[in-house]
C-alpha cells in the first residue's frame, strides 16, 4: 500500500462519522442504515420517510460519485447469484430482528459506549467469521 492508498479509506471512515454525527446533531437520532431503508420503504408503520429517502440517496450518490471521479471499485463476484440473494435477504431479516445494524450499533451506538450495541456487534462479528468458516466449507473453497 502506497502513502496515497491509505487516503482513501480514511476518508470514507471520516464522511461516514461526518454523516452520522450530522443526523444525530440535526434529527436527534441515531444514523443506523437498516432503519433508514426500512423508513424509506414504509416498513416502519409510519409511512415512507423523506428523510430515510433522502439520507440513502446521499448514500448511493456519494458511491456514484466517488465510483466516477475518484476510482473504480475492484469487485468480484465469487459466488453463486442466488446464494448472495439469500445472504442479502438475511442481513435484512436479521438487521430488524437486532434492531439495527452494523452502521446503528457498530459505528454510532460503540461511539455512546452502547452495552446493547457491544453485544450486538460482537454477536455481528462473531457470526460473520462463523459463516465464512461454515460458507467456504460448504463450497469447498468458492468463497
Amino acid at each position: 500500500m502506497t502513502d496515497l492508498n491509505i487516503l482513501w479509506p480514511l476518508s470514507g471512515g471520516l464522511l461516514i462519522g461526518l454523516s452520522a454525527g450530522l443526523y444525530l446533531l440535526t434529527t436527534g437520532r441515531i444514523a443506523g442504515i437498516s432503519g433508514l431503508a426500512a423508513s424509506a420503504a414504509g416498513l416502519t408503520g409510519t409511512g415512507i420517510s423523506t428523510l430515510g429517502l433522502g439520507f440513502l440517496g446521499g448514500i448511493l450518490a456519494g458511491a456514484a460519485l466517488a465510483s466516477t471521479f475518484l476510482r473504480q471499485a475492484e469487485i468480484t463476484l465469487t459466488a453463486p447469484t442466488p446464494l448472495l440473494v439469500a445472504a442479502g435477504l438475511l442481513v435484512g431479516f436479521g438487521t430488524r430482528l437486532g434492531s439495527g445494524c452494523t452502521s446503528g450499533h457498530g459505528v454510532c451506538g460503540l461511539a455512546r459506549l452502547s452495552k446493547r450495541s457491544l453485544v450486538a456487534t460482537s454477536a455481528f462479528m462473531i457470526v460473520a467469521a462463523l459463516t465464512v468458516i461454515a460458507v467456504r466449507h460448504a463450497l469447498g473453497g468458492i468463497v
